[in-house]
């Protein structure tokens, strides 16, 4: 069995998409996921199963929330090594940065097609740096994320690929869960 993080998009915001997170464990038991566990209320799942896709382990889970709470979210799935490279790959690595809350992750479900990211590159925003690999953009906002203009559903639009956010503390509690 090999350990995987699911990662949800949308749900528990401003009352929309709600799935209390005891709900969200039972339901993935109910799917054959072992040892599920999760982490705070927006949408983090760490589990082990033996499928080895994690396409299959997204429909999978996309299918029983929608087929159990009647409404779609999207899921990105990543395994603990694919997890620890985006963290590893991480060009915000100061501590200032880190402890001052000013360094996001962008996680893609694909990776973009090269005309969007061409012009995607050459944008830029105030108060907000950001670097790109083909599973993650990774986001300094200076001025917080809250105030971001490059946030993820701007990103979502620009690149035309699904997308989720997490902030470093997050990432490094998941990443901690799946060992």
């Amino acid at each position: 069995m090999k350990t995987y993080i699911a990662f949800l998009r949308g749900i528990n915001v401003s009352g929309k998409n709600k799935i209390p997170m005891a709900e969200l464990r039972e339901l993935c038991e109910s799917i054959k996921l072992k040892d599920v566990e999760t982490y705070i209320q927006s949408g983090n799942i760490v589990f082990k199963s033996e499928l080895k896709n994690t396409s299959e382990l997204e429909a999978l889970i996309f299918n029983a929330i929608l087929k159990s709470f009647g409404f779609q979210v999207p899921v990105i799935v990543k395994t603990t090594s694919q997890l620890q490279d985006i963290l590893n790959d991480n060009p915000f690595k100061s501590e200032d940065e880190i402890i001052r809350k000013k360094v996001y992750f962008v996680l893609l479900n694909d990776v973009p097609k090269i005309g969007e990211l061409t012009k995607f590159k050459v944008e830029s925003y105030e108060n907000e740096e950001f670097s790109i690999s083909d599973s993650c953009i990774y986001l300094k906002c200076k001025v917080g994320y809250g105030k971001a203009k490059l946030n993820n559903n701007l990103i979502e639009r620009k690149l035309k690929v699904l997308a989720t956010t997490r902030n470093y503390r997050t990432m490094h509690k998941l990443l901690e869960l799946s060992y």
